[in-house]
């Protein structure tokens, strides 16, 4: 697979010095380290060598993702961010806090509603939303909550 077509690196002499004295420099972070590596070997400028995803994977040992990763952060959002680590991206804020979660546990094991053998989760999501614990809920978010605990309705 050839990434190369969209992103091309053409690094300035300046960004060349500055990527060639952090790759000789002792205490430089492995990725950081490998990142410069990879912009310079990906480099279609005069002095770079402009070599493909490929190859700058197989010289140095990383994947190919990789390569195209640093290359579209160096072509999309500058040269400090395709250095720089990417924030982690961190899961959804929870649906239901402590006291909420004791409240559907407490709908779950009482009494299902009339005509029903069993609560459902869509059941027990509907009925936060009817109690107004809580403005609007899936029954994935129910499911999770619940597989949490080991409360047996049963």
């Amino acid at each position: 697979m050839n990434y190369n077509t969209k992103y091309v690196v053409r690094l300035t002499g300046d960004e060349r010095g500055e990527l060639t004295g952090l790759i000789r420099r002792g205490r430089v972070a492995a990725a950081k380290r490998r990142r410069a590596q990879i912009l310079l070997k990906a480099d279609a400028g005069p002095e770079g060598s402009g070599m493909t995803d490929g190859e700058v994977a197989e010289a140095l040992d990383v994947g190919v993702a990789t390569v195209h990763r640093v290359r579209q952060a160096y072509v999309e959002q500058g040269f400090n961010a395709a250095l720089e680590r990417q924030p982690a991206v961190r899961p959804k804020a929870r649906k239901l806090d402590g006291e909420q979660e004791a409240r559907l546990i407490a709908v779950a094991c009482g009494p299902p509603p009339a005509g029903r053998a069993r609560w459902t989760l869509r059941l027990l999501a509907d009925q936060l939303v009817e109690l107004e614990i809580v403005e609007s809920i899936g029954k994935d978010a129910v499911h999770r909550v619940l597989k949490k605990t080991n409360s047996s309705p049963g």
